[in-house]
């Protein structure tokens, strides 16, 4: 997502772009993801509150979180210095850096749906975060108007919308909060093709191959590919790449599961619903219906746990939500940093390499001002916001 977003805007600035990408068949985290335009989640997750809901969270206790045993030399280490990034001083630094970037993320998500000829693709219809239980609502009702969440507003959802939430499942909806502010992608596979498109229309050339980068002269090459500025936006991936050129890359595979239905039996205009309590959103695109959930702290390569599909499946039959069987199942890797923001910046190690990666649960939501900010710095322009609280450099 974010390198087609970058790889259209330096089209449009008059530069030739090359996308080395060896995920022909979209199985990469971008396409996977909620579609939701989280314009919301101004405040990290590396925060204290977060850290001390930790044993009510995890996966062996009902919740949403895994730590898998076999992954513990990975967990461990990035679990020690997202400590280090929830301290409250570190935590308010990280919101005042991601403000910002949420705060332009709608504007640059519409600008671009305009230039590509695709407008329906993004809706502007806010979201749903409901509860079942009483004190649940309470609590998440009290957290959320407590809560920094930017340019989105947050409003009791009506006795209508109550109801229709309550007519999706077999239980009545305790509480109910709307969204306004926030979005959706009509759907990630019309989405793909869209940018797809654009960047081959703009003179986009497509090399589906591993990049493999190899350092000489102070420079960044990337192996059978003439260029003169390279860019690493490989996700998940791009702790490897960036390793093998000497920064520091403390990034974790913080996997995600998904389960999709066929979406006859889901109302088709209702924006994304969050069951709080369940640690799940569920999102209607255009021929499907996605329920998501999980963080599980693994590698990269490792085998999806069959369990988080059927807990979700559990999730929905409980709920008696109208997601139909035969399922089909889908596992992916957000590219997720301790700090919880992302790596955007011009690398130290080489004069021609530029980064930008790492966006954890965000990356959908800021893929269109992600590239606008390495637009500028190709061009050697001043970025509309700083980039200092993003630079790599700062594990060092």
């Amino acid at each position: 997502m974010v390198g087609l977003c970058t790889g259209i805007a330096l089209l449009e600035a008059g530069h030739h772009v090359s996308i080395v990408d060896d995920d022909a068949e979209g199985k990469a985290a971008s396409w996977g993801n909620a579609g939701h335009i989280a314009v919301e989640q101004v405040e990290p997750l590396a925060s204290m509150s977060m850290v001390r809901s930790l044993p009510q969270r995890l996966f062996l206790r009902g919740g949403p979180l895994g730590f898998p045993p076999s992954a513990i030399a990975e967990w461990m280490p990035f679990g020690l210095r997202l400590l280090t990034a929830a301290r409250p001083a570190q935590f308010r630094k990280g919101c005042q850096a991601l403000a910002p970037l949420l705060a332009g993320s709608m504007p640059a998500w519409t600008s671009l749906v305009e230039r590509i000829g695709a407008p329906e693709l993004v809706k502007q219809d806010g979201h749903f975060v409901l509860w079942h239980g009483e004190r649940a609502a309470r609590e998440g009702r009290a957290s959320w108007m407590a809560s920094n969440t930017g340019s989105a507003q947050v409003q009791d959802a009506t006795d209508a919308e109550r109801a229709m939430l309550s007519a999706l499942g077999r239980a009545p909806v305790a509480d109910a909060i709307r969204f306004t502010g926030s979005g959706q992608i009509a759907d990630l596979g019309d989405l793909r093709q869209a940018l797809g498109n654009a960047f081959a229309q703009r003179g986009g050339k497509r090399v589906t191959q591993r990049a493999e980068l190899r350092a000489a002269g102070g420079r960044v090459e990337i192996a059978g590919i003439d260029t003169e500025q390279v860019l690493v936006c490989a996700g998940v991936r791009s702790r490897e790449l960036m390793e093998h050129l000497g920064h520091k890359v403390p990034m974790i595979a913080e996997r995600g599961y998904h389960i999709r239905a066929d979406a006859s039996h889901w109302p088709a205009d209702l924006p994304p619903v969050v069951f709080e309590e369940r640690s799940m959103i569920v999102t209607r695109y255009r021929n499907a219906v996605q329920a998501a959930s999980f963080v599980e702290l693994g590698k990269v390569d490792a085998p999806a746990d069959p369990r988080k599909w059927e807990r979700l499946e559990r999730h929905v039959a409980e709920l008696g939500l109208p997601l139909r069987r035969p399922f089909r199942r889908w596992m992916g890797c957000r590219p997720t940093l301790p700090d919880y923001l992302p790596a955007i910046g011009r690398s130290t190690k080489a004069s021609n390499l530029l980064y930008a990666f790492g966006h954890q649960h965000l990356g959908l939501t800021l893929a269109p001002i992600t590239a606008r900010l390495v637009a500028s710095m190709v061009a050697g322009e001043q970025p509309e916001l700083p980039l200092a609280p993003f630079d790599i450099q700062r594990f060092a």
